[in-house]
């Protein structure tokens, strides 16, 4: 999802929160300030699906006690201020479980890039994500190219990137999963390009 504009400014926490349980529309608060989300595109959903059907399949698999959100969840985060926002996925291992709204503890965070939520997703999410004690991994995922940036904490936060025809470890879940399997079904020129020279070599 992408932020839309500031609707509200210097509110409280409490008031946030209260006001997202009636509201049709989901928010951020960043500072004080709400924005309202807006929607995502089609490529978007496919890739946000896809990787939430892969940490969930694993998850289960492994019999883990961990728990897999879409962006319905939103996350707290602390640092020089409270935050909230809405990862298109995240896995938390701790649940909170004094509010059913918001979970504080993830072990990864995935946020699919576009143009609307670049400049957010590699500053003020980045540094609010980077400050969670509980964060292992945050992923960035491209909808228009094929590539994944992995920040891992046991890297000082360096990324690590991967394209068509890479496998990704996600250490925080001990997962596997190819680049292939998370644009899967996305129609974007890298993909096409990537499956044409696959089946002509095969």
């Amino acid at each position: 999802m992408s932020l839309a504009h500031k609707v509200e400014s210097s509110i409280s926490e409490s008031d946030y929160l209260d006001g997202e349980h009636l509201s049709e529309i989901k928010h951020e608060y960043i500072d004080g300030a709400v924005y309202a989300m807006a929607g995502a595109s089609t490529k978007h959903n496919v890739i946000s699906r896809n990787i939430l059907t892969e940490f969930s399949n694993h998850l289960k698999k492994k019999k883990s006690s961990c728990y897999t959100f879409s962006s319905d969840m939103k996350v707290k985060t602390s640092d020089t201020s409270t935050r909230f926002f809405y990862p298109d996925v995240m896995v938390v291992c701790d649940i909170n479980n004094n509010n059913d709204y918001f979970q504080n503890s993830p072990v990864i965070i995935v946020e699919v890039l576009s143009q609307s939520t670049r400049k957010n997703d590699f500053t003020i999410k980045m540094m609010s994500y980077f400050n969670i004690p509980s964060l292992e991994e945050y992923v960035l995922i491209e909808q228009d190219i094929c590539q994944v940036q992995v920040y891992r904490k046991k890297d000082h936060w360096q990324s690590t990137n991967y394209f068509p025809g890479d496998e990704i470890n996600f250490v925080s879940i001990d997962a596997v999963i190819s680049v292939e399997d998370i644009y899967y079904q996305v129609n974007n020129s890298d993909m096409a390009t990537y499956l044409k020279e696959k089946m002509e070599e095969g």
